[in-house]
């Protein structure tokens, strides 16, 4: 059978004999892919404050958002994180943050543990509302640059706040530049629907699932 034929190729002028793996025809794609890309990148001037969600059932969620994090605190802008989930665990972003770039990166641990730990609806429902009144103080203020609420979408998913209102406060409140970075799985469709950069986490192999228990420095 012949080889398939990319659209790539086929966009090659037909009077080219050069093999397909020969440096001077790899060297015109790449140049006719620069021009394209040039172009493209010339229209794109604007900037604007981000709504990004990280969702899915995957691993990786707060590690993106933390990865985030670390960005602003490299270009020195100002920054800040509201864990409505996970804030009695001793984490390792937590320590890094707070002992070492506290000047740059609030920290907030406003959650008591999963769900299934507390075990008490109104106790969760009181920390998230908690929560999210730190997470408004945070976004209101135009000098933080971004703003994580980590596991937020867990509350929302169980109806601990009021998805419109989240909304609502993201299109109407946040300062034009400020980025804010949702996270947990199984995202609201209001949110994914306002937000300007969705990405979904699908889990493939998990080795949890194999009897191991979470690693400091890649869970935690």
């Amino acid at each position: 059978m012949g080889s398939k034929v990319t659209s790539e190729d086929a966009a090659e002028p037909a009077n080219d004999t050069l093999p397909v793996g020969s440096d001077v025809r790899h060297a015109a794609k790449m140049a006719k892919k620069k021009a394209a890309r040039d172009k493209m990148m010339a229209g794109k001037s604007g900037e604007k404050g981000l709504i990004i969600v990280h969702t899915g059932t995957g691993k990786g969620k707060s590690s993106s958002a933390f990865g985030m994090i670390l960005r602003c605190v490299a270009h020195g802008f100002p920054c800040a994180v509201v864990q409505f989930i996970k804030g009695a665990w001793d984490t390792g972003e937590r320590r890094l943050l707070t002992q070492h770039f506290g000047d740059l990166c609030q920290f907030h641990a406003m959650g008591e543990g999963f769900t299934w730990e507390t075990q008490d609806r109104a106790r969760d429902i009181t920390a998230a509302r908690a929560g999210w009144e730190k997470a408004k103080e945070l976004m209101r203020d135009p000098a933080i640059r971004m703003v994580v609420l980590d596991e937020i979408n867990i509350a929302l998913r169980y109806d601990y706040l009021d998805i419109a209102e989240i909304v609502r406060f993201l299109e109407t409140e946040k300062p034009p530049l400020t980025h804010v970075v949702l996270t947990g799985r199984n995202a609201k469709q209001e949110l994914i629907d306002a937000a300007d950069l969705v990405t979904e986490m699908t889990l493939v192999k998990h080795p949890f699932r194999s009897g191991i228990k979470g690693q400091p420095g890649v869970e935690f």
